[in-house]
């Protein structure tokens, strides 16, 4: 549940920062590939593990990324509505509450795929470099924020 609202959070994060540079696929593209680096050095993945684990790890992080897509299209369209009904705001509301259902669906089909090319420990080490990924993506966010105060 952490790492879902880690991801989601980071996803905000890419998206907010990627808007203010104006330049969206440009910064997305450099987030992941910054992720990916950071996640083949902390699991010390070997060559053959890199070119088996990273198009599955991409491919996951492309399913998720669309399943929250979807869900958030759907919620720009009802706050565009002039006048959203009850049922416009229920079917919202509900797929924004089922994306972190289908993360975890998602996850837990290329878990199992993973754990065909990881040592036990690397699938460890695989959240745990997640985590520190959006730790740190957070925090380099909140020191520019900081940065551009007047104190």
């Amino acid at each position: 549940m952490k790492r879902i609202v880690s991801i989601w959070i980071m996803v905000l994060a890419i998206t907010m920062a990627a808007t203010a540079q104006g330049n969206r696929t440009k910064f997305a593209t450099d987030m992941y590939q910054a992720k990916h680096e950071m996640i083949i050095e902390e699991l010390g993945l070997t060559q053959t593990q890199q070119k088996q684990f990273m198009p599955l790890y991409e491919q996951m992080e492309r399913e998720i990324y669309q399943v929250n897509r979807n869900a958030r299209a759907l919620a720009s369209e009802v706050e565009k509505k002039k006048n959203p009904t009850d049922r416009d705001y229920e079917a919202a509301a509900s797929a924004l509450s089922r994306t972190r259902v289908q993360e975890g669906e998602i996850e837990s089909k290329y878990f199992e795929k993973f754990s065909k090319i990881l040592s036990k420990k690397q699938l460890f080490q695989l959240k745990q470099a997640e985590m520190k990924f959006t730790r740190e993506m957070l925090s380099k966010k909140k020191n520019k924020d900081n940065t551009g105060k007047k104190k």
